[in-house]
């Protein structure tokens, strides 16, 4: 487990030369557990996923010492058990009830005497024609299970095998009702439901709407659909907090419309789930560059109710930073046929290249917004020049008015003194 948990981060910065850890000094594999050489184990190897492609949890438990919780909820550890153990404890569990019993009927003869009577007419034995070890172990299965073949039977002479009888059919009731319901628990598990909910095998990072974007897809291959679907992620980085605290595989949520609702999907058709990367996004300063540099796992998780059975199921997939496909976009698979919509799942996973800024949403957002300053000062500065424009053309009209105006004036007094 140490080695596995190697690569938690390539964040976490080793103490200075002059700091000294108080207390005895930790072995290799410790400081790979906690973090304190992981540039080493990962050129060894790529990224320790926390969730596989396929849904399961990469986390092993160890060094688990109040094993008798699992024993407090013992129908649940039934049921989380494999197929193979699930199988072997369901006849044990039956088998070990009829030798039980049948121990105890093959006792109650003996005791009583009936074994040493077996062709004698005049004895009443507890059970007819209960003669030894096997038959005792028939009657028990037949007791447990009401077959009641009907050729041994137990007698009104015998209070001990009444009282027995009462305690088994009670106990075999039990131990029916009990393991039935595992089992029919166990087969309407709808952890299989979600193999056919699919996820693409990449996100991509390109604009929608003039804004970065992460985004992945989500398809359901059945015909009954999962009712109230709804969709969340969660970013799976290792993280240094300001006080040198170390928090390995630490959880951030990643927006995909919890305030808008986008997160309930209709999921008729595949659908492509959107991830608005703005100042509250931790991938706000992440740019094409650092992109392939980080170290990180984003994990998707679809849960919703299968309309057939309406039992919860959840499906879950990851994506690692090279799974992570920067100025991409998905591939239409939806199309419009004769009276219908087609969806070709051979497109579902397909990409193409789009043009993206190689800049991160903060320096786009920034360069938007000096772009709108510019135009915003701009404005009004050409507005003005109009203004000053048609101030000065109204000033030579008026000022060529006045001249017309003064001419005629001399004219009329040149006029009216001849």
């Amino acid at each position: 487990m140490a080695k596995d948990n190697s690569a938690f981060s390539s964040i976490h910065e080793p103490l200075a030369p002059e700091a000294k850890v108080p207390g005895p000094q930790l072995k290799p594999a410790a400081l790979r557990r906690l973090g304190e050489e992981p540039e080493k184990a990962e050129k060894k190897r790529g990224r320790q996923r926390y969730v596989e492609k396929d849904g399961k949890c990469n986390v092993q438990h160890g060094n688990v010492h109040e094993t008798y919780r699992y024993l407090t909820d013992i129908f649940t550890t039934l049921v989380d058990l494999k197929w193979r153990f699930s199988l072997l404890v369901f006849i044990l569990a039956y088998a070990s009830t009829w030798l039980f019993f049948g121990l105890i009927w093959w006792f109650i003869a003996y005791c009583r005497g009936d074994l040493d009577h077996l062709g004698d007419d005049a004895w009443t034995p507890c059970v007819n024609n209960l003669n030894g070890f096997v038959s005792a172990f028939l009657f028990s299965i037949e007791t447990e299970t009401t077959i009641g073949y009907g050729h041994r039977v137990i007698t009104d002479k015998c209070p001990e095998g009444i009282i027995l009888l009462l305690l088994q059919a009670i106990l075999g009731s039990m131990v029916n009702a009990f393991m039935v319901g595992c089992m029919f628990v166990k087969i309407s598990q709808p952890n299989k439901r979600a193999e056919t909910l699919v996820f693409s095998s990449h996100a991509v990072v390109s604009l929608r709407d003039d804004r970065l974007c992460l985004m992945f897809r989500v398809g359901d291959l059945r015909n009954s659909h999962i009712v109230e679907a709804s969709i969340r992620a969660k970013l799976i980085k290792s993280k240094q907090t300001q006080e040198g605290e170390f928090i390995p595989l630490n959880q951030t949520d990643i927006n995909v419309g919890f305030e808008t609702g986008d997160d309930r999907l209709f999921l008729v058709s595949p659908l492509i789930i959107s991830h608005e990367i703005n100042e509250h996004s931790p991938f706000w300063e992440v740019s094409r560059e650092q992109l392939k540099k980080d170290d990180f796992e984003i994990v998707v998780i679809l849960e919703g109710m299968v309309e057939a059975t309406g039992m919860t199921c959840q499906a879950r997939s990851s994506y690692l930073m090279d799974e992570v496909l920067w100025g991409h976009r998905f591939m239409s698979v939806l199309s419009l046929e004769d009276g219908f919509y087609e969806v070709d799942y051979n497109s579902f996973h397909q990409t193409f290249e789009v043009p993206t800024p190689s800049c991160s949403a903060r320096e786009l957002s920034e360069a938007a917004a000096r772009m709108d300053a510019h135009l915003y000062w701009s404005i009004p500065s050409r507005l003005d020049e109009k203004v000053e424009e048609g101030t000065i053309e109204k000033a030579a009209v008026e000022e060529d008015a006045d001249k017309e105006r003064n001419g005629n004036l001399a004219s009329a007094e040149s006029e009216s003194k001849v």
